[in-house]
């Protein structure tokens, strides 16, 4: 089923922009894929956009959407199934299912798969950017904040525009990569975060046998310091964790 593409909703008729969300569009129909990506482009948010489940499933752990509209009918692995597996592990990002479907009990199956709302194929743009205001209200704690991109935690300091690390008001000098590695930790405070999802995240590949993720990890507690020593935790046999206080 192809969706017409009707004109972008308006920043006014939206009420008001979004403030830099990340939103995962997921729809194996190209033409569907980038109408929603430069309608919620226009709103503000910040977009990317998978064409299979498999995709679909990979973006979650490198980009860490503040909500995703995804297709029921995907090409590999369904949206059901996508959304199914995403609440297994543990995942509780808000899930807009796109779908040709109107059956009750196709929507009822959605709901129990951990689906929280619906839009059915043909959709306005508007009711799309409606129901994606709405669900990021309702997630609450997950919907984003000026201050996103500057990052504290104890006495280490990021700025993402910028660029730029303190440690105790001292500038750090970190390569890319370390830079990365630092803000991944830091978006996730108190979160275990496996060696697999930091390489992933980190590196876009998973071979946790490497060893990368631990020779960055000592790379980033030299460079930072005692606070950095303190600050990140290993936590035997699984990963790492970054100490909110």
């Amino acid at each position: 089923m192809t969706t017409p593409v009707p004109s972008a909703p308006s920043a006014a008729s939206a009420g008001s922009t979004a403030s830099a969300g990340r939103l995962l569009v997921v729809d194996d129909e190209e033409g569907i894929r980038s109408m929603l990506t430069m309608a919620l482009e226009f709103l503000g948010y910040r977009v990317t956009a998978a064409a299979t489940g498999r995709q679909a499933l990979q973006a979650v752990t490198r980009y860490d959407p503040d909500l995703i509209l995804l297709d029921v009918n995907l090409p590999d692995v369904g949206g059901f199934e996508v959304c199914r597996t995403l609440r297994e592990r543990g995942n509780d990002v808000p899930v807009l299912f796109l779908t040709g479907l109107s059956g009750v009990d196709d929507r009822v199956r959605g709901l129990d798969m951990g689906g929280d709302d619906f839009v059915t194929k043909p959709f306005e743009l508007k009711e799309v950017a409606a129901r994606v205001r709405a669900l990021l209200r309702r997630a609450g704690s997950r919907q984003p904040t000026p201050d996103r991109n500057r990052l504290r935690a104890g006495q280490i300091q990021l700025d993402a525009d910028a660029h730029q690390v303190w440690a105790a008001d001292r500038p750090v000098d970190l390569t890319t990569t370390e830079f990365a590695l630092l803000r991944y930790l830091m978006e996730n405070p108190g979160r275990v975060l496996s060696r697999g999802q930091i390489q992933e995240r980190v590196w876009n590949h998973r071979d946790e046998g490497s060893g990368v993720v631990d020779t960055y990890i000592y790379y980033l507690r030299r460079k930072l310091g005692v606070p950095g020593q303190s600050l990140i935790r290993t936590v035997r046999g699984v990963g790492y964790q970054l100490c909110a206080n």
